[in-house]
């Protein structure tokens, strides 16, 4: 996450490296109302993120978690974490929720990402934090350390305030976007829209539908059943040695080998970025044996390729129609666009896909039912000065 510069009323951020200092913290936060939370982590070299800074702030506590101090016992921080009393609160929440699920074994609950909350308080679509800071905080963006080593040892003290500013600014927030909220009736709103960041599944990659990623444009199922074991593969033994999945095997590399389907070391040495210390390491050997399984999956049981939409092809017009629809409904209603419906929805809305996700909850209230008025004929649009108006057919 970005980190923000912290305004000068804020008191000066305490980092954290020993145990019972991190304990006595949390004891203190427990009895807050809400915790910002934020995370400073390395991955660029690694499959599994490596947490390397925790930012921490309730309504007087600012404080710099060092969660690479020598004999530094988190589990404090999971118990914080997991207090039903607190809400925890994020901005952009998915890549520090993963790091928590990871270590200890459950997502923050409960929890408030000012992102999302953003987008249905009428902030555009996935505001970044820079334009909440200034909007919502009345602060300015250092991007100093943007770009930190966070695991290099010592952290600087412009690294720890710049780090412990990213959870001093988001308690402003929060508190704005929570009354803005409140005052609107819109909770439940947003309460909807959290449910997958508190779902553990969002969060967890299933390596046999790790293929799917690549979106190959082919409907042979031998292929596609190929890619599938060898993308499942893949996904495993990055996990195994801890490094990406594109510095173990690039996509492209991953496809060729789908489709040539090597039965030795030479073979497979011959595919692009494959070297012959590769393919006659532990890697190579664990990948023909993939390949070789892929070879004896039974014709039942390979993947099917995508559906495409039976039927027509939806109106150009009427999927035109739909989005002034949506822009007009986002304007009246103060909410992202993107938030009711994506192009994709209005697509499937205007075949009569009953299943998209603006027919159902909130946004059925808001847009859904207002689009399929549309499209049954009950409802026109036209112009009133400079906005869109909706007219009710007779």
């Amino acid at each position: 996450m970005t980190s923000r510069h912290a305004a000068r009323t804020d008191p000066t951020p305490a980092l954290i490296t020993r145990s019972e200092d991190l304990a006595a913290l949390c004891e203190r936060l427990r009895t807050e109302p809400f915790v910002t939370v934020d995370t400073e982590f390395m991955r660029e070299r690694t499959y599994w993120p490596e947490l390397c800074v925790v930012q921490l702030a309730g309504t007087e506590d600012v404080a710099v978690v060092d969660a690479l101090a020598p004999g530094l016992d988190l589990a404090p921080l999971g118990g914080l974490l997991a207090d039903p009393a607190v809400v925890k609160v994020f901005h952009a929440a998915r890549q520090d929720i993963e790091i928590f699920l990871l270590k200890y074994g459950a997502v923050p609950t409960p929890m408030f990402d000012t992102q999302v909350a953003a987008m249905v308080a009428g902030f555009g679509d996935q505001v970044s934090y820079d334009a909440l800071c200034r909007a919502l905080a009345n602060a300015q963006i250092d991007k100093a350390h943007r770009f930190s080593d966070w695991s290099a040892r010592p952290l600087s003290a412009s690294q720890i305030a710049y780090a412990a500013a990213d959870v001093t600014h988001l308690r402003r927030i929060y508190v704005a976007l929570r009354d803005k909220l409140a005052r609107e009736g819109r909770d439940a709103w947003v309460a909807e829209e959290m449910a997958a960041l508190h779902d553990p599944a969002t969060y967890r990659q299933d390596p046999d539908t790790a293929w799917e990623r690549l979106r190959p444009r082919t409907t042979n199922r031998r292929f596609l059943g190929m890619l599938q074991v060898l993308a499942a593969w893949r996904e495993r033994e990055a996990q195994r040695i801890n490094i990406p999945r594109q510095r173990l095997v690039k996509d492209e590399t991953l496809l060729e080998i789908a489709a040539t389907m090597p039965a030795d070391a030479a073979s497979l040495a011959r595919a692009r970025g494959i070297s012959e210390g590769f393919a006659k390491g532990k890697s190579g050997v664990t990948l023909l044996a993939a390949v070789a399984a892929g070879r004896e999956v039974p014709d039942d049981a390979l993947p099917e390729p995508a559906r495409e939409r039976s039927g027509p092809p939806p109106s150009p017009a009427l999927v035109a129609l739909l989005k002034v629809l949506l822009a007009a409904k986002s304007e009246e209603h103060d909410v992202a666009p993107k938030l009711l419906a994506n192009s994709e929805d209005l697509d499937r809305l205007a075949a009569g896909d009953a299943e998209v996700p603006a027919l159902h909850g909130w946004r059925r209230t808001v847009f859904g039912e207002a689009a399929l008025a549309l499209k049954g004929g009950k409802l026109a649009l036209g112009v009133e000065g400079k906005r869109i108006k909706l007219i009710q057919a007779g």
